[in-house]
């Protein structure tokens, strides 16, 4: 590929210094070999040629053959148009222009046999065809699969089409001179029977068949994954064997203690399997960089906690970074009952923490008397420094920048253990490339007694049971929210607002106070009326997504999702996950418009069939794709997968990972003759990668 790299667009047949700055501008095309990886994104087929006789109903593009009777034109100016009858011999119908006209009419003449291609209309009683593909029967030699290429609106207003693109491209790949030196080495082509780097840049572009079009797709896809995931793999074994970390190997009075006097509820199957696998890491003497994954409510938290036990029982102290005041506060609550009778010395450190207090905080960690230290971003500033900080838990960590995280390291010469925890399920494919840099735990189990949430879907004509719903629960003593995903009503877009919910929420539950939480009030203020629903002051908390995470009230039986249409299911599940927290029986309360898009229906009718989270991410993921994680993954491992797809291509992302990890068992450093090619791939696809995997 280093030749394709060097050939500026501009010099390939048909393109030239206008159509190259348009290329680069519109689609970042430079070079010959981002041309050629320009992929379609679809294909028709055009080895079938339709009879018009036989057109009915609602019809794709196809492809008739047949001659031009006459042409007309009608009508004057901009508003003129060009008319040709077009006739296969079974029936005649209309092909329109209203472009290009002239150019048009002297192009084409009646009685040539012509191969048309487009989307046929229904007219009445008459089908017509806009703007189609034309070719001569005689030169219509392409029988196949055709690519239909991603264009932009700018591209099509200067006449760049699919065809365009395909002929760009297949005047480099079908040339006598077409080679491209393979970077795989022929053991990795041979052991998972690939197609050639060469043929499949070809077939991509010009399949002749179906077959020969997917092991092009297979070998393309594997490739960018293969990179990506060796890519990975390298800086974790490079971080594995270059960053010592402390050995953990005993377990003392802090763990026991609270584990045989002080456990709140038996450890599940899960928690325990976990945990063993935390221990394994923190005796290994390397540093431990392990991503906990659990569902809301499957005891992510207590596992933490025996893990920073096992790190004071070894003369460390530990730490645990929230993003919000609230979720800081929330685990500094549960953790200071948890351990309240074990003699473990926990403290909260806020944006809030008077000087008073920070002091005192300062200098018990320094001295070592702070064993465990709660707090947001107010942990990792530079006045703060521990004794000997050896456990770092980072409660979801997706919200921290990358550089907040890594200055947690610098507490101390050896760098602690961290474990980084995330309420929210990341289907498997992500798991091994967003964070294949990290070791992964999963706790798939919830604690006893624990139900699973009734979730339901409701249109605006139920309202009213809804209320008559919560008016039920509320009488027994139970706490509702209600979220909304406006605070104020704007009228561009028909949605509920939380202003006009509260106002509502009011008025028809007038026994009843009602607490307001949004992200545009003041820390305090928001704060306060937190602190009032979570101590039952307030029997309902209207909301936008502020609450989303970080709100343990486990009173509260119910939640209404207004608009729910509008959110995305895995912000759905979060926001479920608010309720459910205690022994009762909990309801979510999916409201929407009375007509729905057929795939809208279909993801909001997901929520109401599971309320396991990683099924509800792998749904996610294929609806709506992986979005930026395509980008810049949250490892820093940038690569810009332009034909996988991390939504569908799961199988491939695990087949990729394991050829990864086999040629780096057998040549670490990518040394041998047979793996120039890969080193040279991957310093053209990764040199200006900052090395994130050492500070996630």
């Amino acid at each position: 590929m280093d030749r394709l790299r060097r050939l500026d667009v501009k010099y390939i047949k048909g393109v030239g210094p206008r159509k190259a700055e348009l290329l680069k501008t519109e689609l970042g095309i430079t070079t010959a070999a981002d041309l050629v990886r320009h992929f379609p994104t679809h294909y028709i087929d055009r080895t079938s040629i339709y009879r018009i006789v036989d057109f009915a109903g609602e019809m794709p593009s196809v492809q008739i053959k047949g001659r031009f009777v006459s042409f007309t034109t009608q009508g004057e100016g901009a508003k003129m148009r060009l008319i040709g009858l077009f006739s296969d011999g079974t029936r005649v119908m209309e092909i329109v222009w209203f472009r290009k006209i002239k150019e048009i009419r002297k192009a084409y003449t009646t009685g040539v046999e012509y191969v048309l291609f487009g989307k046929p209309t229904e007219f009445g009683n008459r089908w017509s065809m806009v703007h189609p593909e034309i070719d001569t029967a005689a030169s219509a030699v392409q029988a196949g699969l055709r690519g239909v290429y991603p264009l932009t609106e700018k591209l099509r207003g200067r006449n760049f089409t699919s065809r365009t693109f395909y002929t760009l491209i297949t005047g480099i790949t079908e040339s006598r001179t077409w080679s491209v030196e393979d970077p795989l080495p022929e053991s990795v082509l041979q052991r998972l029977r690939l197609m050639s780097l060469g043929e499949a840049l070809r077939v991509i572009h010009n399949p002749k068949d179906n077959d020969s079009l997917q092991r092009a797709r297979l070998r393309l896809k594997f490739e960018e994954l293969f990179y990506l995931q060796l890519n990975i793999l390298r800086y974790c074994r490079d971080r594995q064997s270059a960053i010592a970390g402390f050995r953990f190997s005993r377990i003392g009075n802090y763990f026991n203690n609270f584990y045989n006097d002080c456990l709140p509820f038996p450890l599940t199957g899960a928690q325990k399997r976990v945990i063993k696998e935390i221990r394994a890491d923190m005796g290994s003497g390397k540093q431990m960089n392990r991503l906990l994954q659990g569902d809301v409510g499957s005891g992510k938290t207590l596992v933490a906690l025996l893990c920073m036990l096992i790190a004071l029982d070894n003369n460390t102290q530990a730490c645990l970074m929230a993003p919000t005041e609230i979720l800081a506060t929330q685990h500094y609550a549960t953790l200071r009952s948890m351990v309240s009778q074990t003699g473990v010395n926990v403290r909260l450190l806020t944006g809030s923490t008077g000087a008073r207090e920070r002091e005192e905080i300062h200098a018990q960690l320094e001295d070592g008397s702070l064993h465990i230290l709660v707090g947001t971003h107010a942990v990792i500033e530079d006045t703060v420094k521990f004794h000997n900080l050896g456990f770092v838990v980072i409660d979801e960590q997706h919200r921290f920048g990358v550089a907040q995280r890594a200055r947690l390291w610098k507490k101390n010469v050896i760098p602690p253990h961290v474990l980084v925890m995330t309420a929210t399920p990341i289907p498997r494919t992500l798991a091994m490339t967003v964070y294949g840099d990290l070791d992964v735990s999963v706790i798939d189990e919830l604690p006893p007694g624990r139900k699973p949430v009734t979730t339901v879907l409701r249109t605006d004509d139920h309202r009213q049971a809804v209320y008559r719903h919560i008016g039920s629960l509320l009488r027994q003593g139970r706490q509702a929210y209600i979220v909304y995903p406006l605070i104020k009503e704007n009228e561009k877009v028909d949605l509920k607002s939380l202003e006009e919910g509260y106002e509502t929420i009011c008025e028809t539950f007038p026994s009843y106070r009602v607490a307001y939480v949004h992200g545009r009030m003041k820390p305090a203020e928001k704060d306060y009326q937190m602190h009032l629903f979570a101590t039952h002051q307030a029997d309902i908390l209207v909301a936008t997504t502020v609450i989303e995470v970080g709100v343990n009230v486990p009173n509260a039986t119910v939640m209404v999702i207004e608009n729910a249409e509008r959110f995305g299911l895995s912000q759905l599940h979060q926001l479920r996950g608010r309720v459910g927290r205690g022994a009762d029986q909990s309801y979510c309360v999916l409201m929407s418009k009375n007509k729905l898009a057929k795939e809208t229906r279909k993801r909001l009718e997901i929520m109401t069939s599971t309320t396991d989270g990683f099924l509800v991410a792998e749904a996610d993921l294929k609806m709506r794709g992986p979005g930026d994680i395509e980008g810049t993954l949250q490892s820093g491992m940038a690569v810009d997968l332009k034909i996988a797809s991390l939504a569908t291509d799961g199988q491939i992302v695990q087949i990729a990972r394991d050829a990864a990890g086999a040629v780096l068992d057998d040549d670490p450093q990518l040394a041998r003759p047979e793996h120039y090619g890969i080193r040279r791939e991957m310093a053209a696809l990764f040199d200006r990668t900052v090395d994130w995997s050492r500070i996630s």
